[in-house]
């Protein structure tokens, strides 16, 4: 179908559906996977991720349905998981796998180890050798190794290769000719050749690659550890209250609108909003801060999050999917599964290089074959099976997924919500940062920063009286004021007729007297005289972007209150700390010149435009990017999601709205700026583990083919030893698992 036919037709229904694969043993069977779905009629993208065993599907359902894509993935022999609770499935389903990938091990050991014995120490010693080394082999070959040969020859059938066509062509090979040797000597020795037996070779790499995929199970299952304690954040069991009485229900049963009664120690199981009782709740898992929380009658309180010290009855408001813990499980679900462009470019290399290495072990058998010392055959089958054996690409598969993997969790830990893999990929490679200033370097609220009174020591009685009058109020600045005063303890007087002022304040009257709050306007209006002194002050203070209030008794100014977006106390520091990194710094705001020139050199930024329309934002971001600008955005508000979708990379504060979430590629779970700091020192530390992986995984092959190929005999008379070379293919692939893992010990 064309994209322009595909953009008109309104009967195109694409869906995406991330899900989950059994079956895949390397780095090149996502690759076969992909390669295999991806040309079928109604598939749009196909984004298969090995280590997390997953596949990420966007199909027209119109012409092809899941029920058909897990078929198709059956002829070539892996199972597409539909069912509900597929993660808990899967998670019985590699327990199991991995058990038995155990007893293979240990059943291919005591097979093996004989069979090594006899042809390294007795060869030539004990009667009938060649038989008994042909008998304990075929229980490793054809149970323990039986799953390689019936991939391998699925894998065939459809004219497609990965590491266990490899596996199945070399030890194949080396049992196949040792059971001529065993069965006919004759045949080479009446040629003048000594009629060698590999059934060591064959056993003993069977045996190593177990032991490599046993450990490299154990180790991926490390890798996806972040999604599986997320999961474990939501309890099983939860106290309601129905019908005035307690009951203790599973936590999938949970409605809308259910009261709960949450204990000290109990995991919150629910979006909510308290109803009654006061406590402090951890919220380390969603924001990363180690301070718990107060919380009482109308706060809200998160799903995954752990009460504390008192008891809370809360009102369920998002249950199961909808809340913020599922959007976070589904969210670093989905960056997991997503690829950026280094791994794509990696997966092509992958899917090209089993094939590859067929042809040159081939060739290499056919050099030894016709150019090689005697004894020729010997030397041309144990080079095949050396190179086909060491050329494994799953340390190659395994260096981008692997890391990416850890990386995300990792973030999720630190309240970095990892959209996708290419954000992370990039976000190292920024050199400008555009700030927003509401809600990102300012608290996004309005809060007093000074209150004067015209006596050094004011009554409570007009304080109480003030407060009488801005509770009342619905203006923000009000709210502010309110706050402010109530968190000293103030005594609320009972005033009498408040009446309010749009767009100059309000007026109350208390035993006889006419008390006013507003701004010069209204005390213009009502003719109250504003002192010199409170004037000066007054200048000074509108000249750091405050809002100056004035609070009047009859004719008389009582006191000033000044009234700012306060700088969050982070800022200055967390900017120091990117300009370190030689990253440029600029402020965008839609407020005025002279508040955003006192917060811009408060917080140290050089840089920055005022009075910006939300569409200003993102035309100044494609400006600077069309000058070969790397720019990162971090914004919360919907008048910022322009600028964030524009970004390279677009960083939503955790305060902000679900639009501005949606337009970034990267959400932080708080809005302290640090975290800022904290997402670019991931993105480096994970690239700098995917590059020292991809380094490794290339030396490895660059090197240890030509030696497995035999370089080396002209100058030495070095063979490499087919068994030796499976324990170094099974050593790299640990090796790159294990670098990956380190980036959870990482300080961010």
């Amino acid at each position: 179908m064309e994209i322009e036919q595909i953009l008109t037709d309104k009967s195109v229904v694409f869906q995406n559906k991330n899900v989950k694969v059994l079956g895949m043993t390397c780095a090149s069977c996502a690759v076969s996977l992909e390669s295999y779905l991806t040309p079928l009629e109604g598939v749009s993208n196909v984004s298969v991720n090995y280590p997390n065993q997953s596949v990420s599907l966007t199909y027209d359902k119109n012409l092809i349905s899941l029920n058909q894509l897990k078929q198709k993935a059956q002829e070539i022999g892996y199972e597409i998981i539909l069912e509900e609770n597929a993660s808990d499935k899967i998670d019985e389903i590699e327990k199991e796998r991995h058990k038995r990938h155990g007893i293979k091990l240990i059943v291919s050991a005591i097979f093996a180890l004989p069979v090594f014995v006899m042809a390294m120490f007795f060869m030539g010693k004990i009667p009938y050798e060649n038989w008994i080394m042909m008998g304990l082999s075929i229980p490793v070959l054809f149970w323990s190794g039986r799953e390689f040969y019936s991939i391998a020859w699925k894998k065939m059938r459809h004219f497609s290769a990965n590491m266990d066509t490899l596996v199945a062509l070399s030890t194949g090979v080396a049992f196949i000719f040792s059971v001529i040797n065993t069965v006919f000597p004759h045949f080479l020795e009446n040629q003048g050749i000594v009629a060698h037996v590999y059934f060591e070779s064959a056993v003993v790499i069977i045996m190593f690659i177990l032991l490599g995929r046993y450990l490299e199970e154990g180790a991926k299952s490390k890798t996806s550890l972040a999604i599986k304690k997320l999961i474990g954040l939501k309890p099983k069991m939860v106290t309601v209250i129905r019908n005035g009485e307690e009951q203790v229900i599973p936590y999938n049963e949970i409605i809308g609108g259910e009261l709960i009664l949450l204990k000290p120690g109990d995991r919150i199981p629910v979006d909510g909003k308290v109803k009654k009782g006061n406590s402090f709740v951890d919220e380390s898992m969603i924001s990363g801060e180690p301070i718990p929380v107060e919380k009482n009658k109308g706060k809200t309180v998160f799903a995954g999050t752990i009460n504390q010290k008192g008891s809370l009855f809360i009102i369920s408001q998002r249950i199961g999917e909808e809340t913020l813990l599922s959007k976070i499980i589904h969210q670093v679900e989905k960056a997991q599964a997503s690829k950026p462009k280094i791994q794509k470019l990696v997966d092509k290399i992958a899917g090209i290089f089993v094939p590859i290495v067929i042809g040159l072990s081939i060739i290499t058998f056919m050099i030894w074959y016709f150019f090689g010392p005697e004894p020729r055959i010997v030397h041309a089958l144990v080079s095949l099976i050396t190179v086909l054996i060491i050329a494994c690409p799953c340390a190659l598969g395994l260096a981008t997924p692997t890391a990416l993997m850890v990386g995300i969790g990792r973030g999720a830990q630190l309240g970095i919500l990892v959209k996708d893999a290419q954000s992370l990929e990039m976000a190292y490679k920024i050199n400008t940062l555009i700030l927003d200033k509401t809600g990102t370097l300012t608290e996004g609220r309005p809060m007093v920063t000074d209150m004067i009174w015209s006596k050094e020591k004011s009554s409570e009685r007009l304080k109480g009286i003030l407060l009488s009058i801005e509770s009342r109020s619905e203006h923000p600045i009000a709210e502010a004021i309110t706050i402010y005063l109530r968190k000293n303890q103030v005594v609320e007087e009972d005033t009498e007729s408040f009446e309010s002022f749009t767009g100059m304040g309000a007026l109350v009257k208390y035993e006889g007297n006419k008390y006013l709050v507003g701004n010069t306007k209204l005390m213009n209006h009502y003719k109250v005289k504003i002192s010199p002194n409170f004037t000066k002050m007054a200048m000074e203070l509108e000249k750091e972007a405050k809002t100056v209030v004035y609070f009047s008794n009859n004719n008389q100014v009582e006191a000033i209150i000044a009234v700012a977006d306060r700088v969050k106390k982070e800022a200055e520091m967390a900017i120091k700390q990117v300009k370190k990194m030689g990253i440029e710094v600029v402020m965008l705001t839609g407020d005025n010149k002279a508040v955003a020139k006192v917060i811009a050199q408060e917080v140290g930024i050089e840089n920055y435009k005022a009075n910006l329309l939300p569409a200003d934002k993102g035309d100044y971001i494609e400006e600077i990017q069309k000058r070969g600008k790397v720019v990162a955005m971090a914004g919360d508000g919907i008048n910022d999601s322009h600028g964030l979708a524009q970004a390279n990379v677009g960083i939503a504060m955790g305060s902000g709205s679900d639009i501005a979430m949606e337009s970034a590629s990267l959400t932080l779970m708080t809005s302290n700026l640090n975290h800022i700091v904290m997402a670019i020192k991931l993105s480096k530390a994970t690239m700098q583990t995917i590059r020292q992986n991809l380094f490794w995984a290339f030396i490895y092959n660059i090197i240890a083919i030509p030696i497995a190929a035999g370089i080396l005999y002209p100058i030495s008379g070095f063979l490499l030893n087919p068994m030796i070379a499976g324990a170094a293919m099974a050593l790299s692939s640990i090796s790159v698992l294990a670098n990956s893992l380190r980036l959870k010990k990482r300080t961010i």
